[in-house]
């Protein structure tokens, strides 16, 4: 069963799609984008529910099968732009049954995907075998026919032998609910000036951009040694498995909407956990700096008086001083215009410690990974580093200042009609670093729109005109692309053994 990838010129995937191919979005062969033809999936899933059975030579074959597909794919893809098409994907406990993590890998290669993104870590679950699971969550495995089995690590098996590259995808500062439940855990979680953590918050994600229910949003103190022990624990077991890259997502504070949506004060931003509090008051070079710094924590503001007190308890400190702040080489001015300037100055400073403890935690754990030789990346929205008058996006995601070493995953969901506003979210972030590094992420179904977006060769193409030195777009996420199929995994309704007629129709290829 020879494959032949389907081919024609990019610029035919602007004009509109015939109606042959306007069927179910998982069956939609776009040309160009190293699709394989529908019928050839159906014969490769006969070969597969008969290896099932027992049948040698069947198997013999799909192994010959999956071999060649790896070898056409590569082929295609090496002469066809991008160079690297990845897919987003969450695994359920049900890939385990026999055959199921087989044929979605196949369903995926036959996509035309070379790369796919496996969510190792949400919610507060871990992608681990429940008996060998020795981090501070639980295992995403619970059934206990499956407590020995390591899904993550068969992904990664699996993939390779149909030319896939299998990246772990986590969750970074979001650590979940369960987290949240442990009393020694209390400490690790991040605050606002009200006394907040994310768990009152309505933080939602974009409802563009249904991650299926990741509502379980508990967000930690980037500065907190226990959360970054916790976390290294778990990157080390993930590690382990020998991922061909790590991707952090959620590296950034929580999204609030309405007036919150922007922090423009100081009990807005998300450092007074016990852990960033002290980080902050430790930026000081002076005590005269240490005490304005307690101050401004405790009150939001320093007042002309309380500087005049502050003066005559340091006289020996002319200013009060902190990394970045440098002494004035002048007399001081009066102590209005001081106070003024201190408040100022001191709000650029907190703003300043809120960046700069996601960018930490990020270059802590990216660099964990690739001292092991394994590529690390950050997928970020581009809009998230907004300056908003005097403030600031209440997510606070100093992309700009990300590592120039890892993988920039952009996440390009812009909704405008067109892809105008998408093109936009690419070319802001190609202006901070190179082609190379920018990996645009974008959401969508190919062959038609879907949630007010073009289709994905539609918006391909359009970043492609305006960026073709770029070498990987990856697609947020496959169960938008097949559905029925992603629901019939999560509920076990999928099976392809001998005797059983239980493959539903919506997951038997077209």
């Amino acid at each position: 069963m020879t494959k032949t990838f389907s081919w024609l010129p990019l610029a035919l995937c602007s004009l509109a799609l015939p109606a042959s191919i306007s069927m179910a979005p998982v069956q939609a062969q776009v040309p160009g984008f190293c699709h394989s033809p529908a019928g050839e999936a159906k014969a490769k899933l006969s070969l597969l529910r008969a290896a099932i059975a027992g049948d040698t030579e069947a198997q013999r074959a799909y192994d010959r099968q999956v071999a060649e597909d790896a070898r056409e794919l590569q082929q295609c893809r090496a002469r066809n732009w991008p160079q690297n098409q990845a897919i987003w994907l969450r695994l359920h406990e049900c890939d385990l049954e026999p055959g199921v993590l087989d044929t979605l890998l196949d369903r995926i290669v036959s996509r035309g995907y070379n790369q796919v993104y496996v969510e190792v870590f949400y919610n507060g679950r871990v992608l681990l075998p429940s008996s060998n699971n020795p981090t501070a969550w639980p295992s995403e495995i619970r059934n206990p026919k499956y407590a020995n089995r390591d899904l993550l690590a068969e992904a990664i098996q699996k993939g390779r032998a149909r030319g896939l590259k299998v990246y772990a995808w986590m969750f970074s500062l979001n650590y979940g609910h369960p987290y949240t439940q442990r009393p020694d855990r209390q400490s690790a979680m991040a605050r606002n000036g009200y006394g907040q953590t994310s768990l009152t918050l309505n933080d939602h994600t974009d409802a563009s951009i249904s991650l299926d229910g990741d509502i379980d949003n508990a967000f930690v103190d980037p500065y907190s040694p226990q959360a970054r022990q916790d976390y290294a624990q778990m990157l080390q077991a993930i590690l382990q498995r020998r991922p061909d890259g790590v991707l952090f997502d959620y590296i950034r504070y929580p999204r609030q909407k309405g007036a919150a949506s922007v922090s423009s004060k100081l009990n807005d931003l998300w450092i007074f956990g016990n852990a960033a509090q002290q980080a902050l008051i430790n930026r000081a070079t002076n005590q005269k700096g240490r005490t304005v710094i307690q101050r401004y924590l405790q009150q939001g503001r320093i007042s002309a008086g309380e500087l005049k007190s502050i003066d005559a308890q340091y006289p020996q400190e002319k200013a009060a001083l902190w990394q970045g702040r440098n002494l004035p080489s002048s007399q001081l001015p009066p102590i209005d215009i001081r106070t003024t300037r201190l408040n100022w100055d001191l709000w650029l400073l907190s703003v300043a410690h809120a960046y700069q403890g996601i960018v930490d935690y990020l270059s802590i754990f990216a660099t964990t990974s690739m001292r092991q030789g394994i590529p690390a990346g950050a997928a970020f929205f581009p809009d998230a580093n907004r300056r908003i008058g005097k403030g600031y996006d209440s997510r606070m995601q100093p992309w700009h200042r990300f590592p120039k070493n890892i993988e920039w995953h952009a996440m390009s969901y812009g909704t405008c009609g067109d892809t105008s506003c998408i093109v936009q979210q690419v070319e802001q972030v190609l202006q901070r670093t190179s082609a190379a590094q920018v990996k645009p992420v974008i959401a969508g179904q190919w062959g038609r729109a879907f949630r007010s977006r073009p289709s994905l060769e539609v918006q391909m193409a359009a970043i492609r005109r305006v960026a073709p030195q770029i070498r990987t777009v990856s697609h947020f996420d496959f169960s938008w692309q097949d559905p029925q199929f992603a629901n019939a995994r999560r509920s076990c309704r999928v099976t392809l053994l001998p005797g059983e007629d239980n493959v539903q129709s919506s997951i038997v290829p077209e």
